[in-house]
């Protein structure tokens, strides 16, 4: 257990590291080994700094401030102001939600949201995955039926995902939801995934080659920055 404040602090934020998107107060508690009264007083300064937010049902999840300080980064804030106008073209040309990907604490982070994904259950996680930038979960979490979760199969379709350079979700995070993504490279080494979210009734043989050049393109403004 964190001795001081600021580590039972940085503890409850490690909590959220490989983690469901929303965590109850409890499962917080039993993440960081403290006391349910101190993890309490430990989240209620989090969410006043910021840093959590509380969602409807009571449960925690990962706050502005927090989302705000990691795009501020200079990695992330570097790819994200280089990605966006092509993000912003992939949006407007299908009608879905892009976003880029990169590797943090074991989950796939959306740098425009500042969401977090479950790698083996998301088209962005599977490419991560694919490419060594993330390690499979040794239990995968079944989100919805569909959800790959078995090693062997998903290890074949990381496989397939490394042959072809696109990866494809459908409704294995969310029902009602598909996504595609592809590598994002630099100096030849993927760093990031290009991903498209769309509902399943937008479902078009257009998605797919939209995001592979829209990943080729960031890759190839990346490399000119040098």
């Amino acid at each position: 257990m964190a001795e001081s404040v600021a580590g039972r602090v940085f503890s409850v934020l490690d909590a959220f590291v490989d983690a469901p998107v929303t965590l109850r107060l409890t499962d917080i508690a039993r993440r960081t080994g403290l006391p349910v009264p101190t993890a309490l007083r430990m989240v209620r300064e989090l969410v006043a700094w910021g840093g959590l937010e509380r969602a409807s049902d009571g449960s925690y999840r990962l706050g502005t401030r927090i989302r705000a300080l990691g795009a501020a980064a200079p990695c992330p804030r570097g790819l994200l102001d280089t990605a966006l106008p092509a993000l912003r073209a992939l949006t407007a040309h299908t009608g879905g939600h892009a976003d880029v990907v990169i590797p943090a604490g074991g989950t796939a982070l959306c740098l425009v949201t500042g969401a977090r994904l479950p790698p083996h259950a998301t088209a962005a996680g599977k490419v991560l995955l694919a490419h060594g930038l993330l390690t499979a979960p040794a239990a995968a979490e079944r989100h919805t039926p569909r959800t790959l979760t078995a090693p062997g199969r998903l290890a074949a379709h990381l496989a397939r995902v490394r042959a072809t350079g696109l990866a494809e979700a459908h409704e294995e995070h969310r029902l009602g939801e598909l996504s595609f993504a592809a590598p994002v490279f630099r100096s030849g080494t993927p760093v990031a995934a290009v991903c498209l979210t769309a509902p399943t009734t937008a479902r078009s043989p257009r998605l797919a080659p939209a995001v592979c050049r829209t990943a080729a393109t960031v890759s190839r403004a990346l490399e000119a920055q040098g």
